[in-house]
């Protein structure tokens, strides 16, 4: 997967199919949308595109009402190596700035998507908006498509037993320590991803080699505290253990993450990832 930071630096992209979205958690319903994507794009003999934003789009246009409290699903590193598992040929990351979020629905089709990309096929998802004060939705894609030559297809809503996928209902669950709900939803493990650092002592078992991992982005989710089973991945092995969540009010930054694993961890690496896959019931926690 090829990754851009602007739309100044783009390899040659062929027929390109493209949607956009913040793409927070890559769940079953994003994933849907990767998969029309690359079957129009195989279809046309083109490439799939991706353009999403960092920060979140809600960060930026509501600081201190909406976007405040908002903690996300995955980080920057960890939405990028989903995408790139779901087999997208291009990534583009948009720096998003006040400056950016006025850039109208017309301008961004005109000016980006068809000046820059060329875009021959755009993907919508459902109830999708796009462009300052979110004045674009599909049927203005649709207007403009037939303006300027391109095709629109909207992907209808997913559900999943009668509950809407959405990141808003993914974030829910995990707040509630529902892990095996918000995995089934995010059709993958919910992860934690970040640099370990090796402890002296097990505060729970001594004989156990124990870890502390940090989140590498302040506005990460993370579950209520609690102990949970996972997967600790390192780049020789995968191993399986428990994390103790002590939440900090403050920052997600400040919350104590410890794990334990029969095995040694690898922690000379960049990066560590715990796959959650249930929460401990309290009596039986660690």
């Amino acid at each position: 997967m090829n990754i851009y930071y602007d739309f100044d630096h783009l390899g040659e992209i062929r027929n390109a199919v493209v949607t956009t979205g913040s793409f927070d958690g890559v769940h079953t319903g994003h994933k849907v949308i990767l998969e029309r994507l690359k079957k129009l794009a195989f279809e046309m003999g083109g490439e799939t595109v991706l353009i999403t934003f960092d920060p979140h789009p809600r960060k930026v246009l509501y600081p201190d009402t909406y976007g405040k409290e908002l903690r996300l699903i995955t980080t920057r590193r960890e939405k990028t190596e989903l995408l790139s598992r779901a087999g997208l040929d291009h990534l583009i990351i948009v720096n998003f700035t006040p400056e950016f979020s006025k850039t109208s629905s017309v301008n961004f089709v005109r000016d980006i998507l068809l000046k820059k990309l060329k875009a021959r096929k755009i993907i919508t998802g459902y109830n999708h908006h796009f462009g300052y004060n979110r004045e674009g939705d599909t049927e203005v894609m649709r207007q403009l498509g037939r303006q300027y030559g391109f095709e629109v297809e909207e992907i209808p809503e997913q559900e999943i037993q009668q509950e809407s996928v959405s990141s808003v209902s993914i974030r829910k669950a995990l707040l509630e320590g529902d892990i095996r709900r918000a995995n089934k939803y995010l059709g993958h493990n919910y992860i934690i991803t970040g640099k370990c650092t090796r402890k002296k002592v097990s505060p729970v078992n001594p004989h156990a080699p124990c870890y502390s991992i940090r989140p590498e982005d302040e506005i990460k989710l993370l579950p209520p505290d609690g102990t949970y089973p996972v997967i600790i991945i390192d780049p020789d092995d995968k191993y399986p253990g428990h994390c103790m969540i002590r939440n900090n009010p403050e920052s997600p930054l400040q919350a104590s993450i410890t794990f334990e694993t029969t095995e040694p961890v690898n922690c000379m690496t960049d990066i560590t990832t715990l796959l959650f896959l249930d929460k401990e019931p309290a009596s039986h926690a660690h």
